[in-house]
């Protein structure tokens, strides 16, 4: 379990979740569990989704993300 973990992790750190501002998966999980609860407040706390393309590849990931954290507390 826990080595699933550190994986998970690792793969957050990798996974890119904004693309045009190079930002990971792991830096907005970590924005949500700050209390960016919503979409301008990630956007503020880690850059995302104001890159070239405005947030049309990233913000449904961020929403999602933020869906996770407020249904489980937490992400899974």
């Amino acid at each position: 379990m826990e080595n699933n973990n550190i994986q998970k992790e690792v793969l957050d750190k990798l996974t890119k979740t904004c693309v045009c501002k190079v930002v990971s998966r792991a830096k907005v999980k970590e924005a949500i569990r700050n209390g960016a609860l919503s979409l301008d407040e990630v956007k503020k706390a880690t850059g995302a989704a104001t890159g070239c393309c405005g947030g049309a590849r990233c913000v449904y990931k961020i929403h999602d993300l933020i869906d996770e954290y407020k249904e489980n507390g937490d992400f899974k």
